[in-house]
């Protein structure tokens, strides 16, 4: 029925069949060469779409349109900007989100109802409409225009973060693609900054929508730089069927593709932790043996956001004490004498009590760009991961002059 899942090299949101994107440069964001800050997507052919978003109140009228119309089926292209959230402008923004999906479709050979739109940037200023009605008729669709998405989607981001995973399913080749953007207002509820993922397998609707929330939820959901959720918050996939592959569903062919879905999420989380603002380290945390899923997602999430953990990890510091009272207050179910910790595979707890070791080895090792715990909680079968980074004195710095 199907092949081993691999990751295709320099894959990207247009690997799969069917996709082409394009990008420009508008001046929405300060100039710079080679930036880009508009940027288009279209699949050739009619597709089904899921979406999560953000769960914070001051919700943008850009992710409110997005979602009326991926509830509404029927879209194919999607216009994305970056340098101006539209968020907290009032009725403006959501007429404003409007208006440019539909310079967008005539751009895309589309209706206005087939395209939704993305936006990232500094909350509380209004689309800059002169220059998105000049800017998106400019931008040119290939098949290898997926990196140029993945740039324009960019704002504090240093690099663009691209994936593409690809197996087999009864003799035809599928594949998954995806970009990410996100370096600071990260603690996400639902996904994180702004996502896009597209498949040309053709993909039940309803198995689509719950693949990608199962995704989300072991991945992008695990993920926390600095414990601030944003108004933007978006993740959509796209399915189009051209690899002309059978319908996935519920089965084993659902399996594979959860599977190759949740290992190109995960590439696209550990991505973002990586470019963080102000971040050299990225710290995985994983937990088993605990009593519910829950409980380990709780666990992890709760260990990798502590500000106190983050900073240890800077200074390399083997600072067990902050792990285990940020597992303390998770919310999870903890007996102490039965908590194991380890420190990049080092164990320095045992049984809820200290063990011997050489403290200046686990300092070299945390000296490294990958820090990890695992913490064995023993009382159960259940287990998770969460990935975040250290928290520096850069972080600091950049974020008192974002605006400024």
């Amino acid at each position: 029925m199907s092949g081993e899942i691999g990751f295709v090299q320099g894959g990207t949101i247009t690997t799969p069949r069917g996709f082409v994107a394009g990008a420009t440069y508008a001046g929405i964001k300060t100039y710079a060469e080679d930036k880009l800050d508009i940027g288009l997507l279209l699949s050739n052919t009619p597709c089904a779409v899921a979406g999560v978003y953000t769960t914070n109140s001051f919700k943008s009228a850009s992710v409110a349109l997005c979602e009326e119309r991926v509830k509404a089926g029927n879209v194919r292209g999607l216009v994305v900007t970056s340098g101006v959230a539209n968020a907290c402008v009032g009725e403006h923004g959501y007429q404003d989100a409007r208006e440019t999906t539909a310079v967008a479709a005539k751009a895309l050979g589309l209706e206005p109802e087939q395209v939704v739109i993305g936006t990232t940037g500094v909350i509380g200023i209004e689309l800059p409409m002169g220059l998105l009605r000049a800017g998106i008729p400019q931008i040119e669709l290939s098949e290898d225009g997926g990196n140029r998405l993945a740039r324009a989607i960019m704002t504090t981001d240093t690099r663009p973060k691209e994936v593409a995973v690809s197996f087999d399913l009864d003799g035809r080749s599928i594949t998954i693609g995806g970009i990410v953007k996100g370096a600071g207002m990260i603690h996400p509820d639902m996904a994180t900054m702004l996502c896009y993922l597209a498949t040309d397998a053709r993909v039940e609707p309803a198995f689509l929508q719950s693949a990608l929330k199962n995704a989300v939820d072991g991945s992008l959901n695990m993920l926390s730089v600095d414990g601030d959720t944003s108004t933007n918050d978006t993740v959509l996939l796209f399915a189009n069927g051209g690899a002309d592959s059978p319908a996935i569903g519920p089965g084993a062919s659902g399996n594979l593709f959860q599977e190759a879905l949740d290992q190109a999420c995960i590439h696209l989380t550990k991505e973002l932790a990586r470019d963080a603002e102000g971040a050299t380290k990225l710290i995985e945390v994983s937990v088993d043996g605990a009593d519910t899923a829950q409980d380990a997602h709780r666990a992890a999430k709760t260990v990798v956001s502590s500000s106190l953990v983050k900073t240890a990890v800077h200074g390399s510091d083997p600072n067990w004490g902050r792990v285990v009272a940020a597992l303390g207050r998770s919310g999870a179910r903890v007996v102490e004498d039965k908590v194991a910790l380890y420190v990049n595979d080092v164990c320095i707890m045992e049984n809820g009590r200290p063990v011997p070791f050489h403290r200046d080895g686990v300092v070299a090792l945390m000296g490294g760009s990958e820090v990890s715990f695992r913490i064995s909680l023993n009382l159960g079968e259940a287990r998770a991961t969460a990935w975040g980074c250290n928290l520096s004195e850069e972080y600091v710095t950049f974020n008192s002059a974002y605006t400024t």
